[in-house]
């Protein structure tokens, strides 16, 4: 199982999917990451934008109910493995545990995403899942501040009062 992190959250308008982007958090210090887009609706867009914003609506969403129900049964969301991807559709196991017991539900991503992120439980992708639906994403060079104020340093040493000329 290889940890994941939420990228990004894309919405976009209800005609087109928006896109939820993870990346693997050994990767996310690299110069060179790989990213896993999820195309998923409108009202999942709008649940996960809700989880991730840790936004508090009065009256509780679907997601919320079944959190309450989760925590006054005694039990947590332990993490979501995402475990298979066939075309564009993933699958995953949101993982619960109840006392000393781990109990293994199929859920659809989202769904499971959406509970996870509101407890800040683990996100987990199977490694042949990574290999078979991960792209390379490569990030810009980090900037070298050092260099860049050495340069910046070079360019006012090289200044003359002649360069002010106001007369043009």
């Amino acid at each position: 199982m290889v940890p994941l992190r939420v990228l990004t959250l894309i919405v976009t308008g209800h005609s087109q999917p928006s896109v939820f982007v993870l990346e693997p958090v050994e990767d996310s210090a690299a110069d060179v990451s790989r990213v896993i887009p999820i195309w998923i609706g409108a009202a999942e867009a709008a649940q996960l934008g809700v989880a991730i914003e840790h936004a508090k609506l009065p009256r509780p969403l679907t997601h919320d109910l079944f959190l309450d129900a989760i925590t006054n049964l005694d039990a947590r969301v332990d993490h979501v493995l995402i475990d298979g991807v066939k075309g564009q559709t993933f699958y995953a196991k949101l993982v619960l545990r109840a006392r000393d017991r781990l109990i293994s539900l199929d859920a659809r991503p989202t769904d499971a995403f959406a509970l996870a992120i509101r407890q800040q439980a683990p996100l987990y992708v199977e490694e042949t899942v990574l290999e078979k639906a991960s792209f390379p994403y490569l990030f810009k060079q980090p900037r070298d501040d050092e260099a860049e104020l050495q340069e910046f340093r070079t360019f006012i040493d090289g200044l003359s009062p002649e360069d002010f000329d106001l007369n043009m």
